[in-house]
């Protein structure tokens, strides 16, 4: 479907940069969590700390997010407006066009939360990391990537959950009330974070690494909780493994649609530019949309609701290394070779 390489380059070279990308270990991390909860759910006096531990953490988490982000660059790189228009299409019009085609799906064939939670994952901005990462492997326009991203996730502060809001209050999934307490648990902190970059911005660059702990604790304690309530709720025990995999078909096919209408529509772009609006325009952040689901979804919902979340991230990080190591080899192919486009 992506554009190929037959001629005789440098395949070395690719192998060594995809040797970089070492194994998600946090998807592992995830993994253990769930079985953990499926083991030891949390229940009574504990669920309920751990209930209010977890609003804690989302709060730091996205502290943190806004005294990372500079809004600045974000704003500056605004000149560049056709790619960055590009790429939020993709992610807040594409993404939830698809997303509310999966609901007309019955609920015999996919059960009414999972295609609640497909719809909650297209509303969520796009990763930074892995965008960055993909981009640079492909060849892509690294300085745009960067823009990109972080512009997806300053806008996604505000329009995801309104947007889930609008696509999901007819399913009665999201109420006003959760709409709310997005302002006061995740967008309060994220301007507190902004307002405090000017003092502590160059300390939380300076322990990023540390400051992961933070990050991944904090969704790995809410996918905890989430699945504890599920566990308690026996919400669980409704899931068939033949659900689960349509749910994995749903995903590819979703991804495939998107990366494929990513990659050929926009055409007069530069070639770089269209590495760069695939890899944006095509993945889900699931550092945002686990904290995000926690506040706005019902304690029993949110199981089964991150659930398509957690599958498409795991999907999307496969299929983008395998198409980024296939474009990086058309960028490295000899002047002369003919390469299909």
């Amino acid at each position: 479907m992506f554009p190929n390489d037959d001629g005789p380059g440098d395949h070395g070279r690719v192998l060594d940069r995809l040797r970089r990308i070492r194994p998600d270990l946090f998807i592992v991390a995830l993994l253990v969590v769930i079985g953990i909860a499926a083991l030891l759910p949390a229940r009574g006096v504990v669920a309920t700390g751990f209930g209010h531990a977890t609003t804690v953490a989302i709060g730091l988490l996205f502290f943190l997010y806004g005294a990372r982000l500079s809004t600045r660059e974000a704003i500056d790189g605004l000149r560049h407006w056709r790619l960055h228009g590009t790429v939020l299409a993709a992610t807040y019009v594409l993404f939830p066009l698809l997303g509310l085609a999966v609901t007309l799906l019955p609920t015999s064939v996919l059960p009414r939360d999972l295609a609640l939670g497909v719809v909650f994952l297209c509303c969520l901005p796009s990763t930074v990391q892995s965008s960055i990462a993909f981009t640079s492997l492909a060849r892509g326009n690294v300085p745009a990537a960067i823009c990109a991203a972080s512009l997806s996730n300053l806008l996604g502060i505000v329009v995801t959950p309104l947007l889930a809001a609008l696509l999901l209050s007819s399913h009665g999934g999201i109420t006003g009330g959760a709409v709310l307490d997005v302002a006061l648990q995740l967008l309060a902190p994220f301007v507190a974070g902004q307002l405090a970059r000017r003092w502590i911005g160059g300390w939380v660059a300076r322990h990023k690494k540390r400051l992961v702990v933070v990050d991944r604790g904090s969704i790995l304690l809410v996918v905890y909780v989430a699945f504890s309530e599920g566990m308690a709720e026996g919400i669980w025990g409704r899931l068939s493994a033949g659900s689960l995999l349509i749910l994995a078909g749903v995903c590819v096919v979703l991804l495939a649609a998107v990366l494929a209408i990513t990659w050929f529509v926009p055409r007069r772009f530069p070639w770089a530019d269209r590495v760069t609006i695939m890899f944006c325009g095509s993945k889900k952040s699931l550092a945002t949309g686990l904290p995000m689901a926690g506040v706005l979804f019902a304690g029993d919902q949110v199981g089964l609701l991150v659930l398509p979340l957690m599958l498409f991230h795991m999907i999307q990080l496969m299929a983008c290394a395998a198409i980024a190591a296939r474009l990086s080899r058309r960028a490295e192919a000899p002047s002369g070779v003919a390469v299909p486009a």
